[in-house]
């Protein structure tokens, strides 16, 4: 068997034919405007293909198909069963050409190949069979009532819903979005991120193939401040569920409130602390964690742990451990099976995280392990892991979200001042604690103020927990999980007097 090298997947991408074209009412259509914008490779700088511009009109007309599909009922009131079986079957499409997925989507947001195939697809799949396996397995309800009366209390779908996605896990966090509101029986409009838009229309492919009926599964690829805002906007859209930055979350509310009112679900960012408390006997396992959960996926990830705050008689030999971790993550070509650390998703993010390097220097913090460009010459847009010594919570790299692979060191004395500092910021998402105390792994983690606490890990857990977050980092619902389904449904009672 031969060896699979970046040379492997080059070859699947240099075949790949892409959709371009925005797919509206089970169709391909070009933008009613015919403008294109272009998606790059972010690890060369280079044109992949031109999309499909979406604005308003495109929206609108993608929100009509979506609301005409609805009220025929060819999904809304498809029997659970059925809808069961077709969302089982765009999982099986969705593994038959995961391959294909895992490059383009390497190629499109520049993440290594290792993810794509390892992490994002497969979980992506599984996603999908979750929620479809939930569908017959979501009971409705009767409450206790006299004799003469029943009381039912039942679940609805919601109508037509928009998604506005993010450009760092354009498949996986997407699927969080569309597996529960497909199950429920709603109809989709789905704008991804203009820098990744290309996986997302395959699956509007997949979906078709899979059975899915016209005008239930609509993509509109095009730019935040028209097609998002025209979705945010629209009058016939019952629900947003959107994954960005708290700057655009805040923008949904204001949508919703100056048009329609429709439900909001946000899920915006966070500066997530990675506690380790001083009785932690072996340092090595927590190194290798700390490491993971700020270099995956580039550091270009909401729940990224970008604070470590350690019990200071521990901290030089933790960060010891963690320099040597962070030289065994490979930064370069994201093709290579080698590469654990991808390209930043664009230019101007590069220049971004660029820049809070020079901000922490600036503040006063110390470089203790990267801080550089890497691979200029590529055209690609690579930021050496980093790791700042001696922050304090208050400086800049400390309290806004860098979104890349940027790690603040900060120290405390005793467990009350390091869930102080743990919990001093704006953001709520995710943390992490590190101990060898079970009681005070309880304590403490009933103390951090985040949606999810994992104790001598980095995990978001599985598909059966829910995932969002407390403070600016959430609002209005959770993704994953059976509490999925409740933002993409509405509550009834119906109260029948017997005679």
């Amino acid at each position: 068997m031969n060896a699979v090298t970046s040379a492997t997947y080059n070859a699947v991408a240099g075949k790949l034919s892409f959709e371009t074209q925005a797919f509206i009412d089970g169709r391909f259509v070009p933008s009613l405007s015919g403008k294109t914008f272009d998606t790059e490779n972010p690890a060369t700088g280079k044109r992949i293909a031109s999309v499909a511009e979406c604005d308003s009109a495109d929206v609108d007309l993608a929100v009509r198909a979506a609301r005409k599909a609805f009220e025929s009922g060819s999904w809304s009131r498809l029997a659970p069963r059925e809808r069961k079986k077709i969302l089982l079957r765009f999982a099986d499409l969705i593994e038959r050409d995961l391959t294909e997925l895992a490059v383009m989507e390497t190629l499109d947001c520049g993440k290594p190949i290792m993810d794509s195939l390892n992490v994002d697809l497969p979980d992506s799949i599984e996603t999908l069979r979750w929620h479809a396996e939930a569908i017959d397995k979501l009971y409705d309800q009767v409450s206790p009532t006299p004799r003469d009366v029943v009381s039912m209390i039942i679940r609805e779908p919601i109508g037509v819903v928009g998604t506005v996605l993010p450009w760092n896990f354009p498949i996986f966090v997407a699927m969080w979005k569309i597996a529960p509101a497909l199950a429920g029986g709603s109809s989709l409009v789905l704008k991804p991120a203009e820098q990744t838009p290309l996986t997302m229309l395959r699956l509007a492919k997949l979906a078709a193939e899979a059975g899915i009926p016209d005008g239930v599964f609509n993509v509109v690829p095009g730019f935040g401040e028209t097609a998002g805002q025209a979705v945010g906007r629209h009058m016939d859209i019952n629900c947003v569920s959107f994954t960005g930055s708290g700057e655009v979350g805040r923008l949904f509310l204001k949508y919703a409130a100056e048009s329609n009112m429709k439900r909001i679900v946000l899920e915006c960012g966070g500066k997530s602390p990675a506690l380790v408390m001083g009785d932690v006997g072996n340092l090595d396992p927590v190194a290798e964690q700390v490491a993971a959960g700020i270099l995956f996926c580039q550091g270009e990830n909401c729940s990224a742990g970008s604070r470590l705050i350690v019990q200071e008689d521990v901290k030089d030999r933790l960060l010891d451990k963690l320099s040597a971790q962070f030289g065994g993550w490979k930064v370069g070509d994201p093709f290579s099976p080698e590469t654990k650390v991808g390209a930043m998703i664009e230019e101007g993010h590069l220049k971004k995280v660029l820049s809070y390097i020079d901000i922490g220097r600036r503040e006063g913090a110390t470089v203790a392990f990267g801080g550089k460009r890497l691979h200029e010459s590529s055209g690609g847009y690579f930021v050496e892991p980093t790791i700042f010594d001696g922050v304090t919570n208050q400086m800049r790299i400390a309290r806004e979200e860098i979104f890349g692979p940027v790690l603040s060191v900060i120290t405390f004395k005793d467990a009350e001042e390091g869930v102080k500092i743990a919990n001093d910021t704006s953001y709520g998402l995710a943390s992490s604690l590190y101990t060898d105390n079970i009681n005070t792994a309880h304590k403490v983690a009933k103390a951090l103020r985040a949606g999810t606490v994992s104790i001598n890990c980095y995990s978001e857990g599985d598909m059966a927990v829910p995932f969002g977050g407390f403070k600016e980092s959430g609002f209005g619902g959770r993704d994953k999980s059976l509490l999925a389904h409740d933002q993409y449904a509405e509550v009834k009672t119906i109260w029948i007097q017997l005679r």
